[in-house]
């Protein structure tokens, strides 16, 4: 008997912690479930802040002014993620030997462009390592990711023809098709990430524990497929 398959796409933000802490829980899930459901894993673009320049943003002085917090209380805040991303198997301390830099926030939408070239001419398992050391990049290397050179680097250590992501990076049909990509996001209702559609229709929002999307994927496995997109 053939096994029941089931496409998912996650729609997702380098910048995003909780989108690194789901699918660290999302990973333990397929598993948990060791086979038993033939799973496709699709990354998609949503940027949480398209509007960001060149050279990025203090990550600290950013919460401060979107949740009107004080120093202290950003401090707070980021202890107690990142001892939930440890505790989802994707710590989110600094890594390097130097001084702690101070954490930043970047555009990331040529990172959303090589994601989609990843995805399109090496399929979706070169598009969720890239991701995944895009995520590694950023919250544990510390490392500047809106920035073309890095990004290249990132791909070319995971294998990655660099002169190839470098003519991806520059080409305008790839910065459309994203950005079409990323208006269809808004039309079907993702407001927040990370979101996990799975076969077109259903939704598992937020960063879920394991066997919160072990269940979910076995249960849309028997589902026949459907039009839009519900919560599962």
């Amino acid at each position: 008997m053939a096994k029941p398959q089931v496409d998912v796409q996650i729609w997702s933000d380098v910048m995003c912690p909780w989108c690194a802490i789901g699918y660290a829980q999302y990973a333990k899930a397929l598993e948990e479930l060791g086979g038993e459901v033939e799973v496709t894993t699709r990354w998609m673009p949503f940027e949480l802040n398209p509007d960001l320049p060149p050279e990025g943003k203090d990550q600290g002085k950013h919460l401060a002014e979107v949740y009107n917090r004080s120093p202290e209380e950003v401090a707070a805040m980021r202890a107690q993620l990142q001892q939930r991303a440890a505790s989802a198997g994707f710590p989110m301390e600094w890594t390097g030997e130097s001084e702690e830099p101070a954490s930043w926030m970047w555009n990331t939408f040529d990172a959303h462009k090589l994601l989609r070239w990843a995805l399109a001419v090496h399929g979706p398992e070169a598009q969720s390592r890239l991701s995944q050391a895009l995520f590694v990049a950023h919250f544990q290397q510390r490392r500047p990711v809106g920035d073309r050179d890095v990004l290249l680097d990132v791909a070319e250590e995971q294998g990655f023809a660099r002169a190839e992501a470098a003519a991806a990076l520059d080409e305008e049909a790839l910065a459309i098709a994203t950005r079409m990509e990323e208006q269809r996001g808004r039309e079907m209702g993702i407001n927040s990430v990370p979101s996990f559609i799975v076969n077109g229709r259903y939704l598992i929002p937020g960063a879920q524990e394991p066997a919160v999307y072990a269940a979910a994927l076995r249960k849309v496995a028997e589902m026949p497929p459907a039009e839009g997109v519900t919560a599962s």
